[in-house]
């Protein structure tokens, strides 16, 4: 039993399967765990259900440690300017920040769900009070250890995975792939649309802020959507032949979910 005086233990959810998965694989190594999810108001609704199943699973409530400062709030201090993989605003504001002020100066051991399979390390806090521990990692568990967690506590694999998203994190992820946007559009299009209408002339100097290298716009255009779906296929088809003997587990609707290194917001979608 993994438990140390006056320290806390804590494990930030993303809504992923790795986290998921490792609360699943502590739930009964570590007393008095905390589970925190730092929900930006922007979460897939598959995202939420699936913390609602991992909490009904551990038998005890997920900590949101939302704050007043919304996704929006912050948009507008920026003038507009959408984040992207050069200014991740969104993730140091909406869940780093919150992860840091609920933890405070307080001892504490941060369990990451980074697996034994990869070569990334995830958000590491540098505050001397945070420990941040890989459980996975120490006891070699890799992608298909993390899936057999899953599948033997009855949750799965995330319910996004199943219209071919492979990450948790906001709908309008920046990091996504653009045959990912195309299945927002099909599974989700209402989103698709509010994801569309922050891709206006910011307030500042009139600047247009996309997404991704070209507008939603451009990418919801039947023959353009067409386009990416085909050179998915086509991608899909090369890999496949590459490696022929990869599980099939690894690949969901044309989309790799275990890529050789995942860009992206590690705290957001472990």
């Amino acid at each position: 039993m993994i438990n140390e005086t006056a320290v806390r233990h804590i494990l930030s959810l993303s809504g992923g399967k790795d986290s998921t998965a490792l609360a699943i694989y502590l739930r009964d190594r570590v007393e008095n765990m905390e589970y925190i999810f730092h929900d930006t108001g922007k979460e897939l609704p598959d995202t939420l259900e699936y913390i609602e199943r991992l909490e009904a699973y551990l038998g005890t409530k997920v900590i949101r440690t939302t704050t007043r400062e919304t996704f929006d709030d912050v948009l507008r201090t920026k003038g507009g300017m959408l984040p992207s993989g050069k200014r991740r605003w969104c993730t140091d504001l909406l869940k780093l920040k919150p992860f840091e002020a609920y933890i405070g100066d307080q001892p504490c051991v941060n369990y990451v769900g980074i697996r034994a399979d990869e070569n990334r390390v995830g958000y590491i806090s540098h505050k001397p009070n945070i420990k941040a521990v890989f459980p996975f990692v120490e006891d070699g568990i890799d992608y298909a250890g993390v899936v057999r967690i899953l599948d033997d506590a009855g949750l799965g694999l995330p319910p996004y995975t199943e219209w071919g998203r492979t990450r948790s994190g906001c709908f309008f992820c920046f990091y996504q792939q653009k045959i990912e946007w195309v299945r927002l559009k099909t599974h989700y299009p209402e989103l698709y649309e509010q994801a569309k209408a922050y891709e206006k002339p910011n307030r500042i100097n009139g600047q247009v802020f996309h997404w991704t290298d070209e507008p939603l716009t451009e990418i919801e255009r039947p023959e353009r959507m067409a386009e990416i779906e085909e050179s998915t296929r086509k991608a899909q088809e090369r890999r496949r032949i590459r490696t022929p003997n990869r599980p099939l587990a690894s690949v969901l609707g044309g989309l790799e979910l275990e890529e050789p290194a995942r860009d992206g917001c590690m705290i957001c979608q472990l």
